[in-house]
């Protein structure tokens, strides 16, 4: 149940990224993949650092605060995902420039 929570915490964050200019790594798919992987890496990390072992949330042990882990890792995510394709962005522009 845990994964489920996670997941659609990081597809609802993701939404908010139609207010950024698009410079995403691979468009807003990239924005999409880096905000569900974002959440469910940082989801399971701190989820597991409570819990001293590496595991998923079942139904049981899901609440809102099991939900609410994913929040960090989705904008971390995020911001991985945008922070590469402005790299990329500007890297491409400087070999168009180099090249002229």
């Amino acid at each position: 149940m845990g994964i489920l929570g996670w997941v659609m915490m990081g597809l609802a964050i993701w939404h908010f990224t139609i207010f950024m200019p698009d410079r995403f790594w691979g468009g807003i798919v990239g924005a999409f993949v880096g905000s569900l992987i974002g959440a469910l890496v940082v989801g399971l990390i701190i989820y597991g650092v409570k819990v001293s072992a590496l595991r998923i949330p079942g139904e049981k042990a899901t609440d809102i605060t099991v939900i609410l882990y994913a929040v960090p890792g989705a904008l971390i995510g995020i911001a991985a995902v945008y922070l590469e394709g402005m790299r990329r962005e500007r890297a491409g522009t400087q070999h168009r420039a180099a090249s002229e």
